[in-house]
């Protein structure tokens, strides 16, 4: 059971939280952005916050400000994060209230995480994995405690975040891992407007039966001294037995769901005047009697901390708003790998497929960086890939850095957020481009916003590697280009190598780069199987070659004598198109030019419009369906920067606008472009 003095503190903190709460309602018109307060959760928050040590790791939900308080942020703090101001500390202004992100050493750290429902569970589940794994390698990053403690995770979330699906996702990867993670979940009956009888059918810890291994309790978050002492105990237990836990929470909801979705919108007085006997304040409120506080002295400390959080308020609100001109700061943390180095081309050595240049750029990743682990669908011991891409590298690593998961894009995708904060260097795999748009809420919700709205300090080093392209009847759901969905994404990074030895340096740039990023790789350039690619096959570049992302390559010049007269065009294209552009040029010598991009994003708008400004004839190639894509944007670009260089309208060849590939491989060829039909429009752009 908690001390007296833990009950004075909980009483202060407590006090602090419904004079923040009352402030707030008081002044909403200067309150103008939306928040939650976390009235009638404050006691199980501040108990869990009391247990946890600078080691230990949390995820706060937006309803959390008394956890944080109990962390050890001010009111003011905090205030600076409500009314988005310069020096708020969590974000700079660009994030809403209770949406925290710290690396004090002096508290536990906290990972951004985003507004959405249950997103927060993946990430969270994420950073219990790395710590498991640094635990495991006995990496001098795994802290301990003061007394040898070993670190845990809380993911706090509300009982309706249980509905999403990604949560499941993240329980089940929990249980077969044995994670040392607590879910907390703070049960106050409502979904906004809907109720929990409306919304499921049964609660957080009836849905958990399903997952043999997560242990469950249930505790009165109402109540400050059970909350603390079930939050002590379980926590304790996480600590020794490393394995995880799901604790449920009943709490009363008497504030507002949000500032600007009010309680009396859809909640009858008898329902508020319920949740109101529950008020966690009364409770401690007695509690504190009982162990022989006077009430004069709990009357003055209630008087201080209104006092407090006044003065707090009045100075927030007086504090300096962002600077405007820092809004483009944060997007991404600055990347080492600025310059290509190492020998690209091994005269004498044997060429090898794109696929290999993969593993080997892998296999010395490993090699040099204990901390890098590589996971996703069937990449495997048994497997290594469907494509192979990972073959023998379970064999040399362990099971530890090279395994399986089971079929959750999101899980695969999301939990690298975590693993990247602790320090490990995750590679995962999405088994097809058509396969990754489960993962999308992680893709974008959180890892692509990380850096930015924690400005800068949790941006997520992930490599997502995702097989991509058609070619030979692979179908509907195997064959999709997928890079102008990515694209549309801000915050992250896109590669798409289209031969060996930019495979091998632009994995390994991208293993380097502490940014998000996905390689794109054509599964026709695996194996140059399909005919034409075999440029694709190089010799292996040295260990240490590695390409900039951000810079493009001159594949094919043009001969400076079809470009002075007016003669030539560039052909602006990446992946297979390379190698489509390659075989039209062969009908017009010395009269095209071609550019292979390597990296979609950042993109090498120096070369690509410095090459259309000395031809003034310009095609982008892509294999995308062409309406609306990447290509067709670029070309806007083009036209606008190279405007009055250009002689012809930019001109775009990508595939049929269908909504799959179909699987017939004459449908497929009828679907893509190819050398065929680029050559006609070369044709018609040479004489333009």
């Amino acid at each position: 059971m908690p001390s007296r003095e833990t009950l004075i503190r909980a009483w202060k903190l407590i006090c602090q939280a419904k004079a923040m709460a009352d402030t707030y309602e008081q002044n909403r018109s200067v309150c103008e952005y939306v928040h939650s307060t976390s009235s009638g959760h404050e006691a199980i928050q501040l108990a869990t916050a009391f247990h946890l040590l600078p080691v230990d790791y949390v995820s706060p939900y937006y309803r959390d400000e008394s956890m944080l308080l109990g962390l050890g942020f001010s009111p003011y703090e905090l205030m600076l994060q409500l009314l988005a101001k310069k020096d708020d500390p969590f974000s700079g202004g660009r994030e809403y209230y209770s949406h925290p992100s710290s690396v004090d050493p002096a508290k536990p750290g906290i990972i951004h995480q985003s507004s959405a429902t249950g997103m927060q569970v993946i990430p969270a589940t994420g950073l219990a994995q790395g710590l498991k794994f640094l635990e495991k390698i006995k990496s001098e990053k795994f802290r301990k405690g003061p007394a040898g403690e070993l670190p845990v995770v809380i993911c706090s979330m509300g009982d309706a975040s249980i509905t999403e699906g990604e949560v499941s996702e993240a329980f089940q990867f929990a249980v077969l891992q044995n994670l040392p993670v607590i879910y907390l979940v703070q049960d106050n009956n409502w979904g906004i407007s809907v109720s929990a009888e409306e919304a499921r059918v049964t609660d957080a810890i009836g849905y958990a039966a399903g997952f043999p291994g997560l242990s469950c309790i249930n505790v009165d978050g109402s109540d400050f001294a059970e909350s603390y002492s079930v939050m002590g105990e379980v926590i304790a237990k996480v600590r020794q037995t490393r394995s995880p836990w799901l604790v449920r929470a009943s709490c009363p909801l008497l504030g507002h769901h949000t500032s600007g979705v009010r309680r009396e919108f859809y909640r009858t007085t008898e329902d508020l005047e319920e949740h109101r006997k529950r008020d966690p304040i009364h409770k401690l409120r007695q509690r504190l009697l009982e162990s022989g506080y006077y009430p004069e002295i709990l009357e003055r400390i209630s008087r201080e901390a209104a006092l407090q959080v006044k003065n707090d308020f009045e100075k927030s609100v007086a504090a300096e708003e962002p600077d405007p001109a820092a809004v483009a700061d944060f997007v991404f943390v600055p990347t080492p790998v600025t310059e290509e180095k190492g020998n690209r081309n091994n005269e004498g050595s044997e060429k090898i497929v794109m696929v290999d240049a993969a593993l080997y750029a892998i296999r010395e990743i490993m090699e040099d960086h204990p901390e890098a682990i590589l996971y996703g669908q069937d990449v495997g011991r048994r497997l290594g890939g469907v494509f192979r891409e990972a073959a023998t590298l379970a064999e040399q690593f362990g099971d530890h850095r090279v395994f399986n998961t089971a079929i959750q894009e999101a899980y695969i995708i999301g939990s690298t957020t975590g693993l990247s904060a602790v320090g490990v260097k995750p590679i995962v795999e999405v088994q097809f481009g058509d396969y990754i748009y489960p993962g999308f809420n992680q893709l974008v919700s959180e890892i692509s916003k990380s850096c930015y709205l924690s400005n800068g300090k949790f941006p997520v080093q992930t490599l997502i590697r995702v097989p991509v392209g058609a070619y030979g009847g692979g179908g509907p759901y195997h064959s999709g280009c997928i890079e102008t969905t990515l694209l549309s994404i801000k915050g992250i990074k896109i590669v798409y190598p289209s031969n060996a030895a930019d495979m091998k340096g632009l994995m390994k740039a991208a293993f380097y780069d502490p940014n998000p990023l996905l390689m794109l790789e054509h599964k026709g350039l695996y194996w140059s199987k399909v005919p034409g690619t075999e440029q694709a096959k190089t010799p292996e570049p040295d260990r240490d070659y590695i390409i900039p992302l951000g810079k493009g390559r001159v594949v094919l010049k043009a001969d400076d004598d079809s470009i002075k007269n007016g003669e030539s065009c560039c052909i602006i294209t990446y992946g297979m198109g390379v190698y489509w552009a390659s075989a039209a040029s062969k009908n017009f010598p010395g009269k095209v030019e071609i550019i292979d991009l390597l990296t979609l994003f950042p993109l090498d708008e120096d070369l690509v419009y410095s090459t259309v400004q000395r031809h003034g004839k310009c095609i982008i190639l892509t294999e995308e369906q062409q309406q609306n894509s990447f290509a067709e944007a670029l070309a806007g670009r083009i036209s606008k920067e190279c405007f009055r260089y250009l002689d012809a309208p930019v001109e775009v060849l990508g595939a049929l606008n269908l909504p799959a590939v179909p699987m017939n491989i004459l449908l497929e060829k009828a679907m893509l472009p190819d050398a065929e039909k680029l050559g006609i429009l070369i044709e018609q752009v040479l004489k333009s």
